[in-house]
């Protein structure tokens, strides 16, 4: 198998130029690059990570950090992630806290800033102080896709705003008695998130002069189970319940409609119920929804990374990845 010393040996330069003109890097005559790339094809190299890593002295490998895996938002960003660094020819390390947080040290502190990689994105968790100020010191680039971290670049929909087209269309379909069922509290996920989207729920009932009834706050952490628990009790009487729900996510839309079947309730015909996020089983089911694409904000973050690594495109905050709203069969007018 042809090596790049093979390459290099060939042209009569070293291995790092070899290096630095086969990944586009600067600090190569465009003569040579040329030459390089040709005798390349010829000789049939082809790259591999560690070849890469040679001029630089880089990984070729980067990190995300994720509190957990076996959800849906963050196993699409990963797969978004994945994408760019395999073209790239970069490698994909993966650091889970498991859940419950016990790693946290270990995973965060010792791997993470042993510097085995070259850059950093973290996903959808808060950090301390401590760990905050140590990600801006990193020296190597960073990001947060998902709930924005103070002081760290982030990517992501404007949540805000999100949820307010998500209860405007509820209200705009005649709905003044409004639920919402919130996220948050496991694990640090989504710590800035669940927040932001509660307060544009209640902005937005304000904003018409509608009234937020406490117990119809139901918690439902972002899971299936625990709000389908909530959306039981929601819903219990027939007198005095809620003629729509706004989910801060799809999952936990999921649960709210599983209950309303249980209670007997006619959806839309007696309880509107939207989502955010377009989640993979969101148009089977129906669900009308608020969409986000987080394959799309992995590959963006991962790309803004990518960039300053290898193309020397430093980038300030970037501006908020697209939403839209759905419209299917879970939302319809008020009953008079």
């Amino acid at each position: 198998m042809t090596s790049i010393d093979d390459v290099a040996a060939s042209l009569g330069v070293s291995t790092a130029t070899v290096s630095r003109a086969l990944r586009g890097l600067p600090g190569v005559a465009e003569e040579t690059r040329a030459r390089v790339v040709s005798t390349a094809r010829t000789l049939g190299y082809v790259p591999s990570s560690a070849a890469s890593g040679l001029a630089s002295g880089r990984t070729m490998a980067m990190g995300v950090l994720v509190p957990v895996i076996n959800r849906w938002y963050f196993s699409a960003v990963l797969e978004g992630v994945d994408r760019q660094l395999r073209a790239a020819g970069y490698d994909l390390i993966v650091f889970s806290l498991g859940g419950d947080g016990v790693n946290r040290d270990r995973v965060f502190h010792r791997s993470i800033l042993r510097k085995r990689i070259d850059a950093l994105l973290v996903m959808c968790m808060h950090l301390t102080e401590e760990e905050r100020t140590a990600v801006q010191q990193l020296d190597y680039p960073n990001i947060v896709v998902g709930g924005a971290v103070e002081g760290v670049r982030h990517v992501g929909i404007d949540d805000a705003a999100a949820a307010r087209d998500a209860v405007e269309h509820l209200i705009s379909l005649g709905h003044t008695r409004i639920a919402h069922m919130r996220g948050g509290g496991s694990f640090d996920i989504d710590f800035e998130v669940p927040r932001i989207r509660e307060q544009a729920y209640r902005d937005a009932m304000a904003d018409h002069g509608l009234h937020v009834r406490e117990d119809w706050s139901a918690f439902g952490d972002f899971r299936f189970s625990t709000s389908h628990a909530s959306a039981l009790q929601l819903l219990r009487d027939p007198s005095d319940r809620p003629s729509a729900v706004f989910c801060s996510s799809d999952e936990m839309a999921f649960g709210v409609l599983r209950a309303a079947v249980e209670r007997g309730i006619d959806v839309p015909g007696e309880l509107s119920v939207i989502g955010i996020d377009d989640h993979e089983f969101a148009e089977p089911m129906g669900l009308t929804t608020v969409r986000q694409d987080p394959e799309d904000q992995g590959a963006f973050a991962a790309d803004i990374l990518l960039g300053e690594l290898l193309r020397d495109q430093p980038a300030d905050y970037p501006p908020s990845r697209p939403h839209l709203l759905v419209e299917r069969g879970t939302t319809g007018p008020v009953r008079a």
